[in-house]
Order: structure tokens, then sequence, then C-alpha cells
């Protein structure tokens, strides 16, 4: 059995998610191969020890190094809904996340206190049965599950004055999460980032296409497309709380890194409609803001209360009231206050997410480009 790396964690917890992508370009389409389904996924643990801990850690380091580790994955712990006594056989925790399998291990723990390792036999909506007795009674305490990882950099002890200090310690993961399917809404297939990115600083975009300059010196400069399409790049930053992290994961796992695609709203103003649109109605109306031939083929997105609405414009011509656009029937009634934005399919640029855990949300910022539809 590994020896349980026990220390409380410093807040946040640095999580990376690395994947690993073969991506083959051509001119008009591109294949992505995952060479890494799951992601390796590498914890950087940062604790404030006094003295007695921080010999303790230095001790541990020194004698395991190469072994393996039980690491507590304090960032997805949960507060138990109830004390725990020594006696206990069962802790009572809302496991619908999906984070415990049973039989399994997990680590209680006081808020701010060292973990406490158990197994379980049984995983119900509200608790887990452990195997023993819990072992120690603990009035607030939170419940996590555990990993088994290996240290993959030295650890470093930063000695602040005497007696207390702090210990950071990077580990990669030996197994992965079993994570189940992403509950985002889909749109022919593909997922839909339905949730704005969140503005931390001015948003870097560019929008071009992939050409080659032809200049011979003795004439005009020649253009030669390298690309058939036109690339957006943008950089996004996503913050989420309570269970809406946990749905951020489940997204994340289902990209895979850069192998699967999924819809990117613009969240601007490129449509405005011009009159309400029925349930039934087969066209809608916008404001004229560029030729109507640019329209046909792109795809919108309805931003109603009841759930969003994707629908492919077919057909555009110019109208009275602006531009008329082809769809098909959206199945509900949609206000001319309605917003609309376009969606652009897009994929991750990266095959490695860096992620900030703190205790009330969890953050990270992406590359996207955008790929052939």
């Amino acid at each position: 059995m590994p020896d349980l790396w026990p220390f409380p964690v410093r807040q946040p917890v640095s999580e990376v998610l690395e994947w690993n992508t073969d991506t083959l370009i051509t001119e008009a389409a591109e294949q992505r191969i995952a060479l890494r389904t799951d992601p390796r996924s590498i914890l950087t643990y940062t604790h404030l020890l006094d003295g007695t801990g921080l010999a303790r850690a230095a001790e541990l380091a020194r004698a395991w190094a190469l072994d393996e580790w039980i690491l507590p994955l304090w960032h997805l712990a949960r507060p138990a809904t109830a004390p725990i006594d020594v006696a206990d056989l069962t802790v009572f925790v809302d496991t619908s996340e999906g984070t415990f399998e049973a039989p399994g291990q997990a680590v209680i723990a006081a808020d701010g206190g060292e973990a406490n390792y158990v197994e379980f036999s049984a995983v119900l909506p509200d608790r887990l049965e452990l195997g023993e007795p819990a072992g120690v009674s603990l009035a607030h305490p939170i419940v996590a599950p555990v990993g088994i990882g290996i240290l993959t950099r030295p650890v470093e002890i930063d000695r602040r004055r005497q007696g207390l200090g702090t210990v950071t310690a990077r580990f990669t993961l030996q197994d992965a999460l079993a994570i189940p399917v992403s509950s985002y809404p889909t749109h022919l297939g593909l997922h839909v980032l339905t949730d704005p990115a969140v503005l931390r600083q001015p948003l870097a975009e560019s929008i071009a296409q992939s050409v080659e300059y032809i200049d011979n010196g003795f004439g005009p400069i020649v253009i030669e497309p390298v690309l058939t399409h036109v690339q957006r790049r943008s950089t996004i930053t996503l913050v989420d709380r309570g269970t809406a992290r946990w749905a951020r994961r489940r997204w994340l796992h289902a990209l895979r890194g850069r192998q699967r695609a999924f819809w990117l709203p613009t969240w601007g103003r490129e449509l405005v409609l011009q009159a309400p649109v029925t349930s039934s109605a087969t066209s809608l109306v916008i404001a004229g803001t560029a030729d109507p031939g640019v329209w046909i083929g792109r795809h919108v997105m309805f931003e109603i209360a009841s759930g969003p609405v994707f629908r492919e414009i077919t057909d555009a011509a110019y109208d009275a009231l602006g531009i008329r656009l082809a769809i098909a029937a959206p199945g509900k009634s949609i206000p001319a206050t309605t917003p609309v934005h376009l969606l652009t399919k897009v994929r991750l640029d990266t095959d490695r997410i860096e992620l900030e855990h703190f205790g009330n949300r969890s953050e990270f910022a992406a590359s996207l480009i955008e790929i052939p539809g």
C-alpha cells in the first residue's frame, strides 16, 4: 500500500491536464488523432506547516521519493453533511458528482487538518459506507477522493521563520478519474459552450487566412492561400462555482485536448432581430449589416430563457426590413428582443490546460482556433 501524503493544502491547488493529439492539416480540412484519450493530471500542492510538519514532510520525501503516493484530491473535496464519530461506519456526503467508485478509498479531514485515510465498500447518493470505523471524530469534516501519484519534481521547502514554512510538491497521477459524459447542450453532434467568457483582461482575438506571399522581385507581390478558410483565434477565461465546476471538468475531458471540436457563440451583435419569430416560422429578419451571401451556411444560437435554440441558415435575401434568413422552424416563439449569436466551430489550440482551484471557484484560460466547417 503506498504511503499517504496527508498534509492540508493551501489554496489555490494548481492542476494541469495534458493530452497528446496528432493534428494533420490539409488545405480544406484537418484530421485530429488522440494519442492519449485520458489526460495526465499534474497537481501542485502548497502546504503551510509548522516546524514538526516541515521535518515530517522532509523525511517522507527523503525516504519514499521514488515510490507511489496516495494523494488526497483536495480540489474535489466536498463538505460532509453530518459530523463523524470514531465508531461511525457511514460518512454522509453528497456523492452525485461521481468522484467516488466502490470499493474505493477516500480521506476525511477537518478544515485545515491532516487527511485521515478510510476505505469504503458502497457509494450511495448521500453517503459512503465504510469497511471499518472512521477512527476519528470530526465536527465539520470534509471528504475527498484519492488518487495514486508520483513525485515529478523535487519537494521544495521554504523556511520563512523558525517553526514555520511552506512545502511545495508536484505529483503526476498514475490513474485517471472515471468522468461521466458531458451534459452541455449539443448542435449537430458537437457541444455548445453556452456560458460566456469572463473578462479578466482585453479579450485577444485575431481573424486571418493563412497565405504565402510570392515576390519574384520584378513585379507585384502575389498572394497564394495556404488554407481555404478564414481562421479566428481567441483566448477565453472561464470561472466556475458550485456544481458548474464538475460540469466544466466533464466537458474538458470530453474534448480530449485538441481532438474534438465544439461550437463557440460570438456573444456579439452581428444579428439583431427586426420582428418576432413564431415557433413554426421558417425564416427571420435581421438588420442589414452585410451582404446576404455571407450568412448562408452560418449557424446561430437564440438565447432563450427556457433553453437555447440552434439553427443553420440555409438561405438569405434582402427584405424590406433588412435581410431575411431561412432556417428550420425553431419550435419555440422567439421575441424580437432575443439575443442572437453566431456559432463558430472551434477547438482547443493546446493540449495543456492549467486550472486554479480555490475554495469557492475554479478558473482557467484557453486558446481556441476556428476549424473548417
